[in-house]
């Protein structure tokens, strides 16, 4: 499956991540809130990065703080996180 690029560009620490609420599988199956809940997590790919930020780069796979609910955004009809680079814990 080849990668759509996304037509945003974060600006300052800003790291643009995948959303990771599931509403239904890869395969179609509508889930219900308690079972997407479950499924969600704070480890994800970094698909964007803004130009200051300076530990995390894109393509890496970061652990971002659980605590903090990211910024959610949508760029053509797609929805991502975005959250400062304060808020990674450590790459994978």
């Amino acid at each position: 499956m080849t990668k759509k690029k996304i037509n945003f560009k974060p600006t300052r620490d800003w790291i643009l991540l995948p959303d990771p609420r599931k509403t239904k599988t890869e395969s179609g199956i509508i889930l219900d809130e308690t079972t997407a809940n479950k499924l969600v997590t704070n480890v994800l790919e970094v698909l964007a990065v803004g130009p200051d930020t300076k530990n995390v780069k894109k393509g890496d796979t970061v652990m971002i703080d659980p605590a903090v609910a990211g910024m959610i955004i949508e760029v053509e009809e797609v929805s991502y996180v975005l959250v400062s680079e304060f808020h990674c814990l450590g790459i994978m």
